[in-house]
């Protein structure tokens, strides 16, 4: 047998993600936490040391994260096969895993930093991977946006002096000036989880190769800022209504756009800012652990999600608009499967995974008695995911005959077998970890009406998606509705905010500025001057090179004429 680093490093992160889940779960049985100080060098009273946590937070989400790497690297074997630099790839991910385990398991915000930044400099490199224009343009969006995570989690580090540690563990509650820390460490959670106004370098991460983007759009990057604000969650003693009105508006702008959007990828990734913006909201109404819970679900069935995408993108010759995907569950049945099920997972299908996280979500949300605008939007956003995964459904798998002729369709048996883990979890992952997670039922007494909402606007929602796919589209995108058909499906011009706003003003003033020097007075006494000088120096000495023997009977002359004198 042929070896393969891809099914090596697959199995090995797969027994480590069974191992982390086991002890997770011991450790939340047994409601105790390991906190190991590894001290590694001493010198003289300095003492250099690395701290790890492991409580069952930190081992079931490490856990979640080796046993969906596994299934991507498994999937990569396959997918990344005829790459040239697919050992490269290969090492790449393998970086970016450890960096998240990293964070992960960090109660020291200096290690956090050291994971935080790896999941920077990573995610940069493979979202540049396929070496092309967009791919670099994507590549800065997404690098210089988590910088500025990186700079707020270095000053809050800065700001810990005052505190005596860096141990964020060991302080509970913030007061007077200590508001200022949880203030940067939510700023460093909201790049990273793209939430407005940092939304726009999400979608253009898409660029990565599909195996990447199951991996940063399921359990790794952007959930790495979700994961940090419920660390954090203990300090949050102060009112949060701004930060959860900016969580419940980026899940209903993602829920919008990507009913407007026809690229594949990024309408899964829109679906992926708008499950953010989901964990967000119920994070700052003060269930972290509810948050947590929706976090672990989402990431199943959105790494399953991806990779069904990725093999049918595959089959389309790489082509990733929807428009010409049709017939793809007569050629693909058991990818189109899993697709189906990961899609009814995502829009809360009753005793899916999905839905018992959205389920307890929303019936929190309504029991929290916040205010009609939050209440209103967390129905409509639910209703729009569903619209947008019926509306994928149909264009992707139905019988519509836009599918262009002589496609390859095949299913790789290594790719399916990747599958079927992911697809066992987005089933049955919500109710295991229901029952594990929260010790006793939670029990909500509501009116037949408000108990019934939910699943009310997730048929609406479907519903709508349906009728939109079927709707003659000049109607939608008609010139009368032009500019809210392009206001809804750009993101609300965010894109725009953070590329061309920020950098066309810099860009016209150094354009004046090189009017004004490099092409005025400036370049004439400064840049020309460093050579015109020097040519007519050059001139002379070549003049007297050149008339060697005049040169010297008049040298001769005059010093004759000195001597004489």
């Amino acid at each position: 047998m042929k070896f393969s680093l891809y099914l090596l490093g697959g199995q090995v992160l797969f027994f480590f993600g069974s191992c982390f889940s086991i002890l997770g779960l011991i450790l939340l049985n047994h409601n105790c936490f390991y906190f190991m100080d590894w001290e590694f060098i001493s010198v003289n009273s300095c003492v250099l040391g690395m701290t790890c946590i492991f409580d069952w937070m930190s081992l079931l989400f490490s856990g979640c994260v080796f046993l969906i790497s596994s299934m991507v690297i498994f999937y990569s074997d396959s997918y990344m096969s005829s790459d040239l630099y697919k050992i490269r790839f290969y090492f790449l991910v393998v970086l970016f895993v450890l960096s998240m385990f990293l964070m992960i398991i960090s109660p020291n915000l200096i290690s956090i930093l050291l994971g935080w930044d790896g999941l920077g400099l990573v995610s940069y490199c493979l979202v540049v991977y396929f070496q092309n224009y967009k791919s670099y343009s994507a590549g800065m969006l997404t690098i210089l946006t988590n910088r500025l995570g990186d700079v707020a989690i270095l000053i809050s580090i800065a700001w810990m002096l005052n505190f005596g540690s860096w141990h964020f563990i060991y302080y509970s509650r913030v007061e007077n000036w200590g508001i200022y820390l949880i203030l940067l460490v939510i700023l460093a959670g909201f790049t990273s989880s793209a939430q407005i106004p940092f939304s726009s370098w999400l979608p253009a991460a898409m660029a990565a190769p599909t195996p990447v983007s199951a991996l940063v759009h399921s359990s790794t990057l952007v959930t790495a800022g979700v994961y940090l604000i419920i660390r954090f969650s203990n300090m949050l003693n102060f009112n949060t209504w701004f930060f959860l009105m900016l969580g419940t508006m980026t899940m209903f702008m993602a829920g919008l756009g990507a009913n407007f959007e026809y690229d594949l990828k990024k309408i899964i990734a829109l679906s992926t800012l708008s499950q953010l913006g989901l964990m967000m909201g119920i994070l700052f109404l003060g269930y972290p652990i509810v948050a947590f819970f929706h976090l672990l679900t989402h990431a199943f069935f959105k790494a399953l999600l991806f990779l069904c995408a990725g093999l049918m993108i595959h089959c389309m010759s790489d082509s990733q608009d929807i428009r010409h995907m049709g017939i793809m569950a007569s050629q693909l049945p058991l990818t189109c499967c899993c697709f189906c099920i990961s899609n009814l997972s995502l829009g809360g299908l009753p005793f899916l995974s999905g839905f018992y996280s959205k389920d307890m979500i929303l019936e929190l949300m309504m029991s929290s008695y916040f205010n009609f605008f939050i209440f209103f939007v967390f129905f409509l956003s639910v209703g729009l995911t569903a619209a947008y995964s019926l509306r994928l459904v149909y264009f992707c798998l139905s019988f519509n005959m836009n599918v262009q002729p002589c496609q390859s369709f095949f299913e790789d048996w290594l790719m399916n077998k990747s599958m079927f883990l992911l697809t066992f979890m987005s089933v049955f992952a919500g109710s295991g970890l229901s029952w594990l997670i929260f010790s006793s039922p939670d029990l909500f007494t509501f009116s037949l009406e408000l108990k019934l909402l939910p699943m009310t606007f997730v048929l609406m929602g479907g519903w709508m998606g349906y009728e939109l796919s079927f709707m003659n589209h000049e109607v939608l995108y008609s010139m009368s509705l032009y500019f809210v058909s392009f206001f809804s499906g750009s993101m609300w011009f965010m894109p725009i905010f953070s590329t061309n706003m920020l950098y066309s003003s810099v860009l016209n003033t150094s354009n004046s500025y090189t009017e004004i020097m490099d092409s005025g007075w400036g370049e004439y006494f400064m840049s020309s001057a460093s050579f015109i000088y020097p040519s007519l120096l050059s001139k002379w000495f070549s003049f007297l090179s050149e008339n060697n023997i005049s040169i010297l009977m008049l040298s001769f002359f005059f010093l004759m004429f000195l001597l004489i004198i």
